[in-house]
């Protein structure tokens, strides 16, 4: 069997920042408003002129930004204070911050069909990635790509663009779903999906999209671990557009770790699920609600020994004619990570029917060098024709891409 490693490289780029509003207090909007009506109409051009040249060209709409920022404090303000409207944005900037949210890190990719494929006449397929991305402290949030994928399981990274912008409106649906939108005139790679509830204030992992058909309009769920810097929390993302996501948390007796992986399809009238729920052994799960989960049974116990530590998933499962294939993970001596793979009964996922009883792929020379040293790790590969094309993640640094014919694999398998 032959795993071929694709040149294709995502690399962090600290030039990619974000602007969000901080430091909003009334003791604070009060001493700099003060201090800003002072100057004159003269002076305050300047300064405007001067933030503009210096930041403008980083963001899409640098206006837009701080007059919302503004509109975040002005029931702080004074109301004797009169300001006209470059003088609001002066003000907005005092209390504005860059964040360059992939600064650290840019990892742990899923992948999904793009459902708008567009006519290319030779039947490539069009994919959406997701990202970890990790920045200043090493906050974690959800970004996204695209690009395609051809017959030879080759893949072309649409280029991405240099603005990054986080939802232009964030509101509560219910005690348990946030709603997101972004502005429909910036671009997939623009949507920065950052952290907005306390329960994940320290960051937004993992997220393993899958896309789910079961009507005429496609969704997208992502699972994802919500984390605020001492507690874990497992919730789902949905969307149809990648222009409005909904946040859900997700609940039941069974919801306790991370690593939860949803099945693309219903089984036997049930939503279906990988999980982890002890820190070593693989699980499935079966519900009737979407969001709620409350029983599991095993699915995979470490047995080999590059994953005698722990073995989880790494993304949901792929259904092929012989079964669903299930990437997995295993952590071996010297907490090395690497990637493996087992195949389940198609009506029956409980049932292993046949698994690779080696690696799929461990870290080489290149690949195990990085913030977290010796991982392989994915959250999410995708089938196109008889490839089985998987984007990993290098030491919690970067991602790559692997490419590895279907047939050779199932022959590979015991």
């Amino acid at each position: 069997m032959r795993i071929e490693r694709l040149s294709t490289i995502l690399k962090p780029n600290p030039r990619r920042v974000i602007c969000q509003s901080y430091n909003i207090s009334k003791d604070n909007v009060w001493r700099i408003s003060e201090q800003l009506i002072s100057y004159t109409d003269d002076q305050m051009d300047a300064l405007y002129h001067q933030l503009m040249a210096g930041f403008g060209s980083r963001h899409r709409n640098l206006e837009a930004l701080l007059d919302r920022h503004f509109h975040e404090l002005e029931n702080h303000l004074p109301k004797s204070i009169q300001l006209s409207p470059n003088a609001k944005r002066v003000l907005a900037s005092y209390f504005s911050k860059e964040f360059s949210f992939e600064a650290a890190a840019l990892f742990n990719p899923s992948i999904i069909p793009n459902a708008n494929q567009a006519e290319t006449g030779n039947a490539d397929l069009q994919f959406i990635m997701s990202l970890r991305a990790a920045g200043e402290g090493h906050i974690s949030s959800v970004e996204f790509v695209s690009g395609t994928c051809d017959n030879e399981g080759s893949i072309r990274l649409d280029p991405v663009s240099n603005y990054a912008t986080i939802p232009q409106s964030i509101r509560s649906v219910d005690k348990s779903t946030i709603e997101l939108e972004f502005d429909p005139g910036t671009k997939l790679s623009e949507r920065i999906i950052f952290p907005v509830t306390p329960e994940e204030s320290n960051g937004i992992e993992d997220l393993r999209m899958v896309q789910y058909s079961e009507s005429n309009t496609p969704v997208y769920y992502g699972t994802y671990t919500a984390y605020d810097g001492k507690c874990i929390r497992s919730k789902l993302l949905e969307t149809k557009d990648f222009l409005r996501f909904r946040l859900h948390r997700l609940d039941g007796s069974a919801i306790r770790d991370k690593g939860m992986a949803l099945f693309p399809e219903k089984i036997d009238g049930k939503f279906a699920m990988i999980s982890r729920q002890d820190s070593e052994n693989l699980r499935i799960m079966f519900s009737d609600d979407l969001l709620n989960w409350d029983e599991s049974h095993i699915l995979l116990k470490p047995q080999l020994p590059w994953e005698l530590a722990k073995v989880g998933n790494c993304g949901s499962p792929l259904k092929t004619k012989q079964g669903w294939l299930l990437l997995t993970h295993g952590v071996g001596a010297m907490r090395k990570y690497s990637m493996g793979i087992c195949l389940l009964d198609l009506r029956d996922p409980s049932k292993v029917l046949a698994r690779l009883n080696e690696p799929l792929i461990d870290p080489n020379d290149q690949e195990r060098e990085g913030y977290v040293p010796n991982v392989v790790y994915s959250c999410g590969g995708i089938i196109h024709r008889n490839w089985l094309l998987l984007p990993y993640a290098m030491s919690d640094s970067a991602s790559g891409f692997a490419r590895i014919k279907i047939d050779e694999l199932l022959q590979k398998m015991e």
